[in-house]
């Protein structure tokens, strides 16, 4: 659960400089900024369905 977490803190904080890149009309920022964010969401999404669906997380040996 804690994967989830950090995937999804690093998509917020990416969401932040997307928009913060718009304000400044940095394009080349907003699209690596937007980009990381659909990454690291996709990322949290996906590992919070697979959480759920029961197959968790691998863990540490």
């Amino acid at each position: 659960m804690g994967l989830v977490i950090i995937f999804a803190l690093v998509a917020v904080l990416c969401l932040a400089g997307t928009f913060r890149s718009l304000k400044q009309k940095a394009m080349l920022a907003v699209f690596f900024a937007g980009a990381s964010t659909l990454v690291f969401g996709w990322f949290a999404v996906m590992t919070f369905i697979g959480i759920l669906g029961g197959h968790g997380v691998p863990t540490a040996h």
